[in-house]
């Protein structure tokens, strides 16, 4: 089991006299949980989530984001040593943080005409690999030659049989990944989101993190736009990434309406840059009936 664990983490906007967004905030997510995040405008919830993936616009002032692994996270054919069973992920590139398990599914996707599904996650998924074998190779103590940061691999460069999941093996996978989300397998021939409509992104998003089988995964307003259909799509393949997968959910949302169909473990209320109420399932539907004022009143009358 993973756990990410979040200490009086303080962020300001990485630019001369940058504001501070996040003033301490405290969250511990382990996988196999969903946690819904809300808060309103403001409070801290994307920058939160952008943080834990190492967005280069927000630059960490205080506190600690941690990984900690046990062994057989990522397989009973991986062996995690004793001594990389816990991460400082503010010490890590945005590629070796995914390679750890990791995943930020975006707000707003973006298109890349020319480039297919099926091309994009494959190669997404063998840069993990890649990435994941560099970080626990043992080096008997040696620094690690200085490289560029990022992948180096590209989905419209290489031959198509580059990587330890090839081609063949790769269709396999994706075709039990859309099945367990209930997608039509054509969606992954199409060039990635390019006319896509919000749901279709969204429910694109789902389906890397079910190729990428992350510990970890953070969804960043995955339910913003979505009309009722799509919206319950949407929570299946979340609720499948829990129940089959195993993943820890960190669910950042303003609305109770998703968590109708994706029941969380936990609720956890952020103003002003801090966690300041947590709760379960039954605190979101508080919210809904009493918005956010009497949380402010609480917690500034006990302050």
């Amino acid at each position: 089991m993973a756990t990410l664990e979040i200490k009086n983490l303080h962020a300001e906007v990485a630019e001369e006299d940058g504001e501070q967004i996040l003033r301490g905030v405290d969250l511990t997510v382990n996988s196999g949980e969903i946690h819904a995040l809300m808060g309103p405008n403001g409070s801290g919830k994307s920058t939160t989530s952008k943080v834990i993936a190492g967005h280069p616009a927000y630059k960490v002032t205080e506190g600690e984001v941690l990984l900690h692994l046990e062994d057989g996270d990522f397989g009973d054919d991986f062996e995690i040593p004793e001594d990389k069973l816990s991460w400082n992920l503010l010490e890590l590139e945005p590629n070796e943080r995914a390679a750890l398990g990791i995943f930020l599914a975006f707000q707003y996707p973006a298109e890349i005409e020319g480039v297919t599904m099926t091309n994009f996650l494959r190669t997404a998924l063998n840069a993990k690999l890649e990435e994941r074998e560099e970080l626990f190779e043992d080096d008997d103590g040696e620094e690690k030659e200085e490289e560029e940061s990022g992948y180096d691999t590209s989905p419209m460069e290489g031959n198509v049989d580059d990587g330890d999941v090839g081609v063949a093996e790769f269709q396999q996978i994706l075709k039990e990944k859309m099945q367990l989300l209930d997608m039509d397998e054509k969606f992954a021939q199409r060039y990635l989101n390019a006319g896509f409509s919000g749901g279709e992104k969204k429910q694109n998003e789902v389906l890397q993190a079910a190729i990428l089988e992350p510990s970890i995964a953070v969804l960043d307003e995955i339910d913003s736009g979505l009309d009722i259909d799509r919206l319950q799509d949407v929570s299946k393949g979340i609720n499948a990434l829990r129940d089959e997968q195993g993943t820890g959910i960190l669910q950042i949302t303003h609305y109770q309406r998703i968590l109708e169909y994706v029941e969380p473990d936990h609720v956890h209320i952020m103003l002003d840059g801090k966690v300041v109420k947590s709760g379960d399932a039954s605190l979101a539907e508080e919210l809904e009936d009493k918005g956010y004022d009497w949380v402010r009143q609480e917690v500034y009358e006990t302050a």
